[in-house]
């Protein structure tokens, strides 16, 4: 039971660190004086590393820094920050130490079915009442024998030769540490979604400052044209006005994204163990590549054969199985057998050696209720057990079936929002061009520039949407490291 309870805290923690990953942090759009409002397509929030993924005790965000900080750059790719955090990303620190501790208790379980030896070695000085024995003492003469002295030392051994309940212990303890070893994969695929995920947020945040410098080079080349026609006497002031409120939000994003981006790059820095005020810069950029086709017979024959919270979950409940066994094993016979060689005398150097061997055979009779208050808790533990992986098993066809939902979704999405972008950047020249010709004000430009902002915003909300999505896919049929990133690349 013990070793259950332990292997379920590793399970727990990694299911609740895959909740928080996907539920990540938002921005909400603010009203003026606030954060700039980024319309965004169908409300997506974006995906940022600083609020929402650090709330509450969560193993895997944290992690465990190694070395030393430089004054280089450290670039850190994709590849580098998942190897990262395979090796000092907190799950995987506590994992390897669950792992280690369900190993013990597996060995205390065996131990029921290993013989035991011993050696003592003793020097005594007593005296004997010969009355308390029933031996009779002549009247007048005194009972107590001694004192004197006692030398011996005495090898003992125990050997179980049957025990019902010793074997099914040591079978739950080897089950739970299965568990326990297929629990601790299972946290390293995690590791590797949460890593792909910070790394996917970060870069992403990368690319919205690009967007937005882009857009504030837009915005100033637009206001200095502004300045130069109100000095000509071609428009009026409203216009340069309405130019430079249009470049002071764009430089407000500019400001925003940046400090996104560099809090994106700590929640990275920390989940993977960089070394703590290291400067970090990020090489890959994963840009949209589609994925290849999975059925989704093909999709659930996978992650039913690869998911390691599965196969931890059918060992529990092996191991709650050989419980109840252990349980109805308390009131069935146990044969054992005892030896005991030593040497004993009144000094060390006169010992004279002595032997006992003994085979027992234990017999419960009457238990008084305890075996079969044992076998029923027992066995409801093994229907809790079972419930569970028959709900897991739903619970895989279901992340299965969302995954390539959302894969499709989001492959779609990134088509239309790169289509609309491109839409907005034609539309923000042709209404330069119109102002520059005095055509119209520059409200159709502003109203140009935001909708570019918004559609550059869905784009790359879309992007990060669709490569999300292949890593839930990729975590959903229970890939290793390698084919994670392959699904990033696009390939199976």
């Amino acid at each position: 039971m013990r070793t259950r309870q332990q292997v379920g805290v590793l399970a727990t923690a990694v299911l609740a660190a895959a909740v928080m990953t996907v539920a990540s942090g938002t921005v909400e759009a603010q009203g003026p004086g606030g954060e700039p409002q980024l319309p965004r397509e169908g409300g997506l929030p974006l995906p940022l590393a600083s609020s929402g993924l650090m709330a509450g005790p969560n193993v895997l965000m944290g992690g465990v820094p190694a070395g030393q900080a430089t004054a280089d750059v450290l670039l850190v790719s994709l590849s580098d920050a998942i190897a990262r955090g395979l090796k000092q990303n907190l799950g995987i620190v506590l994992g390897e130490q669950s792992v280690r501790s369900a190993s013990g208790l597996r060995w205390q379980a065996l131990s029921g079915l290993l013989p035991t030896a011993g050696l003592r070695l003793s020097q005594t000085r007593e005296e004997i009442n010969l009355e308390e024995y029933g031996f009779p003492v002549a009247p007048g003469q005194s009972p107590i024998l001694g004192p004197f002295n006692v030398s011996a030392f005495h090898v003992t051994a125990n050997a179980p030769i049957f025990d019902y309940t010793a074997i099914q212990r040591a079978r739950a303890g080897g089950q739970a540490a299965t568990a326990a070893s297929h629990s601790f994969r299972d946290a390293r695929d995690l590791v590797v979604f949460v890593t792909a995920n910070l790394y996917l947020q970060a870069v992403t945040g990368a690319s919205r400052i690009d967007a937005a410098r882009a857009q504030f080079t837009t915005a100033q080349a637009l206001y200095d044209r502004a300045v130069n026609q109100k000095q000509a006497g071609v428009v009026a002031g409203i216009e340069v006005l309405r130019a430079q409120v249009q470049l002071q939000s764009q430089q407000q994003r500019v400001i925003f994204y940046e400090n996104e981006f560099a809090k994106q790059k700590l929640a990275l820095a920390r989940a993977v163990g960089i070394p703590l005020g290291q400067q970090v810069a990020l090489t890959d950029r994963v840009p949209y590549t589609a994925l290849d086709s999975m059925t989704l017979e093909e999709s659930l024959a996978q992650a039913y054969a690869s998911r390691e919270d599965l196969q931890s979950a059918v060992a529990l409940e092996q191991a709650a199985q050989a419980g109840r066994q252990a349980a109805i094993g308390e009131g069935l016979p146990s044969v054992n057998l005892t030896a005991d060689y030593g040497k004993s005398s009144s000094a060390w150097d006169t010992l004279h050696s002595t032997y006992s061997v003994a085979a027992s055979v234990r017999v419960p009779i009457f238990q008084g209720g305890r075996v079969r208050g044992r076998v029923l808790q027992a066995d409801a533990q093994l229907k809790q057990q079972q419930a569970q992986v028959e709900d897991l098993r739903a619970r895989i066809e279901y992340d299965v079936r969302s995954a390539l939902l959302d894969v499709q979704a989001a492959d779609q999405r990134v088509k239309v929002a790169r289509s609309a972008a491109d839409l907005a950047g034609e539309q923000l020249t042709q209404a330069q061009d119109r102002f520059t010709a005095g055509v119209s004000s520059n409200i159709e430009v502003v109203q140009a520039q935001e909708v570019v902002a918004t559609s550059t915003e869905n784009f790359l909300s879309a992007l990060y949407a669709h490569n999300l999505a292949k890593i839930s896919l990729a975590r959903a049929v229970g890939l290793s490291e390698e084919r994670a990133k392959q699904f990033l690349g696009g390939t199976k």
